[in-house]
């Protein structure tokens, strides 16, 4: 008699921290609860099933039905119930003792609601570093599941992966499954005999093997086109029959009953690694079309694909700045609780246990990955998931300030704060706390508003995406129809998409002196085309001095508008000082300039102070510029008078006053990028740049002055 060959299936749900209500509710309606029900009708299908916290919190709130159901699967063993991080991190990008608390959390909860402690765990987004046995077996954790490009890059050959493997990391272990890229392509978009066939041959060429698979419950109702494949068709209801009459020689097994039955086959010392879209995506975009190029070169040469693994995940930290930043914002807001959680404890004894706790769980609700990094979805490109984490690093911080004697006096800080080898200056006071980058123009890369729990400067560069050639080609075809993959989709939200492709030359920080020809026009700027000198709008600016509540700056450099300097000896001297003030109910930060000449200019400049700020949703009628005229949405692009432009938002319920003395005019042009989604090409809105605009009569022997003040209240 045959041996019965393994098929352990590992299915993980997720919807990330800060998404919208209405995304819940619908992939509940299309994806989890249909599947679930087709589970049900199918006992002799097990499988592990992983839930993320974020999505657990919210079905217990809104279809405390949904847990009845997947308890009893749970108790009756159809179900393994999987743990991991509980807010979904990328562990190997979150401090140790932070990975030991998202995996107990999740570990706590699922025991509590369900009264199974799981003994596996969802590796997120499947980055594994070698150094990840030890985390997951501080946390109890017995196995998880990793692709098979993981092992092909360690040397493994394809028939070697028809089992388990142990990982071993300085004395610590965990089993590894590897999941079969060929299971995750054809599960569900072949045909359920492509399925039983590629199980049948694996089973004659390894008997009493395994194999595994680890997607997405997403991909059963909510990818494009899938509801009705797997529910209307009747996919995965054919797919579950199928394995049911295929069991007299394919056991259907969770990830725990075949570990509790069987050996490994031996170790895995893997490299580092996602699944293979994740490490192309990674790369930036030439080095990706690149990569992909040749990808598809040898795509008839499986052997040699092995050895084509792509890049590190870690990588989206350079790819994306604002990642960057966000990632060492939680870093240094983990090593600010843990430092106000080794102060003297006060006589509030329970008050401080209580606010410590609420402090940990902002911050690891901020550890969520979706907003660090961006692939076929929105990512670091979704304004609100990019958002919810800054909030709750904004809240969790102030906290931490709270209760670390001596932490509620404003202070400034010199330090290296994104990791990028030039020093900032960070500035804290209860009410704010601001970035500033010498080495970018001297401008505020972040600025957060604590009251309101609001950060001000949350924009993106607009940079080119190895995609947007295709966005390009199916515009120049006249094509807007649906795309054969999620992976390939060439579908758009709107038509003439493509021409929004424009990208920045400076990354999107707020008090950015732009000097440029006075015959630019507020068009230029909506463009990109107002052909500022470089040196003064994104070089490097010295710290002359610095306090707890100002700064001041200064560049001497020639100038450069017409791609040559206006005279090789002409110098111009830029001094910025920065300088903060608490007010009743905000704060403002005023940004003053000097210029002074040392050769008089052949022609005249115009100068601008740039302001970047989002308020997140543009066309909602709570968020809009107030005009002489009245009001208009964010989206407004054109010219409004000086010297005073206010905006406000109803939902973060924040006000901004921008003061700009003398000044001629405010430029005002929505920032819009183009990104890829599930839906397909969409246009989204990331904030409004601001100019403010004079025309100063330079002369050598009179320093030329102006300022921007920016006013924030909280109502």
């Amino acid at each position: 008699m045959p041996q019965t060959f393994h098929l352990a299936l590992l299915i993980h749900a997720h919807q990330p921290c800060g998404n919208f209500e209405h995304v819940f509710e619908k992939a509940y309606a299309d994806s989890y609860l249909p599947f679930l029900q087709h589970l049900e009708e199918h006992p002799g299908i097990h499988l592990g099933l992983h839930y993320s916290g974020p999505l657990l919190t919210w079905i217990e709130q809104y279809h405390p039905e949904y847990f009845v159901r997947l308890k009893k699967l749970a108790q009756s063993g159809q179900v393994e119930l999987v743990g991991g991080g509980f807010y979904e991190p990328i562990l190997v990008s979150i401090p140790p003792e932070d990975q030991l608390e998202q995996i107990t959390r999740l570990s706590c909860y699922l025991e509590k609601h369900f009264g199974q402690r799981p003994n596996g765990a969802w590796l997120a987004e499947r980055v594994w570093e070698p150094q990840l046995p030890t985390a997951l077996a501080s946390a109890n954790v017995a196995y998880t599941l990793v692709d098979d490009m993981h092992f092909l890059a360690a040397g493994f050959e394809p028939e070697e992966l028809f089992g388990a493997y142990i990982a071993e990391d300085r004395g610590k272990s965990v089993w590894l499954y590897p999941g079969q890229k060929k299971l995750r392509y054809i599960v569900p978009f072949g045909k359920v005999e492509e399925v039983i066939t590629f199980l049948r041959e694996a089973a004659n060429v390894h008997p009493g093997g395994l194999a595994a698979m680890g997607d997405d419950m997403e991909k059963f109702g909510v990818w494009p086109g899938t509801h009705k494949l797997c529910y209307q068709d009747g996919w995965l209801s054919d797919f579950f029959a199928a394995l049911e009459k295929n069991s007299d020689w394919l056991n259907v097994c969770t990830p725990g009953e075949y570990l509790a039955s069987h050996s490994p086959l031996g170790r895995a010392d893997l490299p580092t690694a996602s699944y293979t879209e994740m490490m192309e995506w990674v790369f930036p975009t030439r080095v990706r079309q690149r990569y992909h190029a040749v990808l598809q070169e040898f795509s008839s040469r499986p052997e040699v694909l092995a050895f084509l693994r792509g890049g590190s995940w870690r990588g989206f930290f350079r790819k994306y700045p604002e990642s960057n930043l966000l990632h060492k914002k939680m870093l240094h807001v983990s090593a600010r609780i843990a430092a106000a959680s080794a102060a003297p404890v006060c006589d509030q004894r329970e008050k401080q246990a209580s606010d410590l706790a609420q402090a940990r769980d902002l911050l690891l609700r901020a550890q969520c990955n979706d907003a660090y990094w961006h692939g076929i979805f929105g990512g670091i490109y979704a304004p609100h998931l990019r958002t919810d984490p800054a909030r709750n690093l904004i809240r969790a911080e102030a906290i931490a300030d709270r209760l670390t004697p001596g932490a509620s006096a404003p202070r400034v800080e010199m330090l290296d704060y994104d990791a990028d080898g030039a020093n900032e200056l960070l500035f804290t006071s209860p009410g704010f706390q601001a970035l500033l980058k010498p080495s970018d123009g001297g401008t505020i890369a972040a600025l957060d508003f604590r009251s309101a729990a609001a950060t001000l400067v949350n924009s993106i560069l607009r940079r080119p995406e190895a995609y947007h050639a295709r966005l390009r080609e199916a515009a120049g075809a006249g094509a807007t129809g649906a795309a054969v993959s999620i992976h390939e989709q060439t579908r758009v939200k709107e038509p003439g998409l493509e021409r929004f492709l424009r990208y920045d030359r400076w990354p999107r920080h707020a008090f950015r002196i732009l000097i440029f020809d006075p015959s630019r026009t507020q068009a230029d700027y909506e463009t990109l085309e107002l052909r500022e000198d470089a040196g003064f709008a994104g070089g490097a600016f010295t710290v002359k001095t610095s306090a707890s509540l100002n700064a001041d700056l200064f560049r001497a450099d020639s100038l450069h508008l017409r791609g040559k300097a206006e005279s090789a000896a002409q110098k111009l001297l830029l001094f910025k000082h920065f300088s903060f003030h608490s007010l009743p109910d905000g704060f403002e930060v005023a940004c003053e300039i000097q210029l002074k000449l040392k050769e008089l200019l052949e022609k005249p400049v115009a100068v601008g102070i740039e302001s970047i700020i989002n308020l997140l949703a543009p066309t909602e009628p709570d968020r809009f510029f107030e005009t002489p005229d009245g009001r208009t949405n964010l989206r407004f692009s054109g010219v409004l008078p000086a010297p005073i432009l206010r905006m406000e938002d109803g939902w973060q319920r924040v006000r901004v006053a921008l003061h700009a003395p003398l000044s001629e005019g405010f430029w005002v042009a929505p920032i819009e990028t183009v990104s890829e989604s599930e839906e397909g090409f969409e246009r989204v809105y990331q904030g409004s740049q601001i100019l403010a605009v004079w025309h100063p009569p330079l002369t050598t022997q009179k320093v030329w002055s102006t300022r921007l003040v920016w006013r924030l209240e909280a109502f």
